[in-house]
């Protein structure tokens, strides 16, 4: 098969997969709870970077923060940080409020990575093609 014809047959829009965080995410059974993530696509992640950027008088910062922050909020499809029905039931205003409400810190940073690597990055080729094979 020609790399094209992969392509083709393997489009990554729409690109999605269940991950776990943590032990701290079971059910009252013992099951481990999923998070269901997507990919970003590369105008996202641009988005994302540009958004992310501050203007300083000694150059330019990257708010790492900031990024986690929007790569999180809107790849995550389970649960919906953007959902304004359970932002308001955890008694918070915003999605990044109910992020922070959510998920300790560790995990903000495992989900974040493992967002990217759907993404992505930090991952090698024939990961990539088991993660297109198995979507």
């Amino acid at each position: 098969m020609q790399l094209s014809e992969f392509l083709i047959k393997n489009p990554v829009n729409d690109l999605t997969k269940e991950v776990y965080l943590s032990s701290r995410f079971v059910d009252e059974n013992g099951n481990k709870i999923p998070f269901k993530i997507k990919a970003m696509s590369g105008d996202d992640y641009a988005s994302y970077r540009k958004a992310a950027m501050k203007v300083t008088k000694n150059g330019v910062d990257f708010d790492t923060k900031k990024f986690n922050e929007l790569v999180i909020i809107n790849n995550t499809i389970e649960p919906n940080f953007r959902d304004a029905q359970s932002i308001k039931a955890a008694g918070c205003i915003t999605p990044e409020q109910f992020m922070y409400r959510c998920l300790l810190a560790g995990e903000i940073d495992a989900l974040a990575s493992k967002i990217s690597d759907l993404s992505g990055f930090n991952t090698s080729v024939e990961e990539a093609k088991e993660t297109v094979k198995n979507s």
